[in-house]
């Protein structure tokens, strides 16, 4: 008897079981799978180490009774969540469930979301967000709005603390998009997701802009008009090789550091990069040429790639350490300095140091942008966000100047002055407040008006400016620059320096916070 009652227990579990794991039913997951899109259980076994994930919270199905919902129940309340390995190292990971009421956020759902944020920052292991939700459950009222805060405020207490990734698999509108706004990084998959705060009917009341969700909020959009999106992925596999190889780069949480890989010493010299600098100082390059020459081969992952092309973000590894590098891109723009371009790094080093990975600065800058749309959208502003950035953080930070350093662009890409630790430059470095055309014709402007030939004059002046001010020497002379390095020995030095840097401390005075130009 003892045994039928056990069996018939077990054959319950198996049916619970089995139930949650159908999510919304077979139907509405053939009909995720026919928009091209996996289910939560699915991503998540994409994602973890195989047989590495611990469900918490299966069972759990909402309270509400109002609107017909008391009739209508799923086990797990349309959300995933629990922990698992990715590569042997421990993260947490929710998945919301578009086949249960659209992937709807509840009163409980939010709450198994809120339980595995809490267990990650306890335990101090990145958390990561796979959502695809249709927003607020309308029926439960302010209990989901309650839902979503509970989620903002928990993000905003791990933020600095644990890496949070969020990954946007299908529709993320209204306030659920604040979420994957606090956290680190934001992949999305390109036609099937979108964000916004308010979709294209709205928008078409308010304004009368006709607009599709995709050029409101698609991938596409936000990976390179408004930079809320860091990867745009072609389909949703391609999302969650990008996450893995993202955590490959991070370390745990902020106590810990970014795993090293093994490395074995070889012939550092990379003779390519004394012939990569034009001999006209006016001609682009490619940035990327340099960083590829740099670092390990085939390391370089460039985060927010088609955004700010003027400024190039991304982490790689130098003789299998982490680091991030930032790097101005003569190719765009000339590397100029602009609003998007200052955010853009500001954000990507203000990481870094949050979670002591060392900051490498390629520099090729010739100043920031002019003009009256950069002035009044508060290029001032934006701009000091990355001298802020550069000046708050304490990790290692090493800088090379490959060619133009002027203005106060000079001090704000990891100049000496705001605390960079090792300064470089190349031969080719050219170090002053502006162009050497530019200058002349300020400082012997009444000499070039009064010349019989102004023009040659000019010429003159600018070739004087230019042998005088247009090097690296007399920034060498003061002790800004550490040392004026050949480039083919760059790879060699920066090895060196981070090694010696291993071991750096460095506190900020004591505070609640900075006040970043917000």
């Amino acid at each position: 008897m003892d045994a039928e009652i056990k069996s018939t227990k077990t054959e319950n579990l198996d049916r619970k079981n089995a139930e949650a794991e159908l999510g919304g039913g077979q139907k509405r997951i053939d009909a995720q799978h026919k928009k091209g899109k996996l289910t939560a259980r699915e991503r998540i076994a994409l994602l973890v180490d195989e047989g590495s994930f611990e469900e918490i919270g299966k069972f759990v199905m909402h309270r509400t009774r109002d609107f017909g919902l008391d009739k209508e129940h799923y086990l797990g309340d349309g959300v995933v969540t629990g922990y698992g390995t990715v590569n042997g190292r421990l993260i947490y990971v929710f998945a919301q469930d578009f086949t249960v009421f659209g992937g709807a956020l509840s009163e409980t759902h939010a709450e198994k979301i809120c339980k595995i944020m809490d267990l990650a920052l306890k335990n101090g292991a990145p958390l990561i967000g796979l959502n695809d939700s249709g927003g607020a459950r309308i029926q439960e009222g302010v209990l989901s709005l309650a839902g979503y805060a509970d989620i903002f405020f928990r993000n905003t207490l791990a933020s600095g603390v644990i890496p949070q990734i969020s990954a946007i698999m299908g529709p993320c509108a209204g306030g659920a998009v604040y979420s994957p706004a606090i956290t680190d990084f934001i992949l999305m998959v390109e036609n099937t997701s979108y964000m916004f705060v308010t979709g294209p009917n709205v928008v078409k009341t308010v304004t009368h802009e006709t607009v599709t969700a995709e050029e409101l909020g698609g991938a596409s959009t936000h990976s390179t008009k408004s930079g809320v999106t860091h990867f745009a992925c072609a389909n949703e596999l391609a999302c969650i090789q990008y996450i893995k190889k993202l955590l490959s780069y991070i370390p745990q949480n902020c106590e810990d550091d970014p795993i090293r890989l093994p490395y074995e010493p070889a012939d550092e010299l990379r003779p390519n990069l004394n012939t990569l600098i034009p001999e006209n100082p006016n001609q682009p390059y490619d940035m990327r040429e340099v960083i590829e020459e740099l670092v390990d081969a085939d390391s370089f992952f460039e985060v927010h790639q088609a955004f700010a092309e003027n400024i190039v973000v991304g982490f790689a590894r130098l003789a299998g350490r982490s680091i991030g590098v930032v790097g101005n891109q003569p190719a765009v723009l000339a590397g100029v300095l602009d609003i998007d371009a200052s955010t853009k790094a500001a954000r990507f080093v203000r990481f870094c140091d949050c979670f002591n990975i060392p900051l490498l600065v390629l520099e090729d800058v010739p100043g920031f942008l002019p003009g009256t749309d950069q002035e009044w959208n508060a290029i001032i502003t934006n701009g000091a966000k990355l001298l802020y950035a550069f000046c708050e953080a304490t990790v290692p930070r090493v800088t090379v100047i490959t060619r133009k350093a002027y203005g106060g662009a000079y001090d704000v890409m990891n100049s000496k002055h705001i605390g960079a630790d090792l300064n470089y430059a190349w031969p080719t470095a050219e170090i002053a407040v502006m162009g050497a055309s530019g200058a002349a014709e300020i400082i012997f402007k009444r000499e070039i008006a009064e010349a019989d030939d102004p023009q040659q004059r000019l010429q003159e002046k600018v070739q004087e400016y230019t042998e005088k001010f247009a090097n690296p020497y007399r920034a060498a002379f003061r002790g800004y620059i550490d040392e004026v390095i050949y480039p083919d020995q760059t790879r060699q030095k920066l090895i060196r320096a981070f090694q010696m840097l291993e071991n750096k401390v460095a506190t900020l005075p004591k505070k609640k916070h900075g006040n970043i130009p917000l």
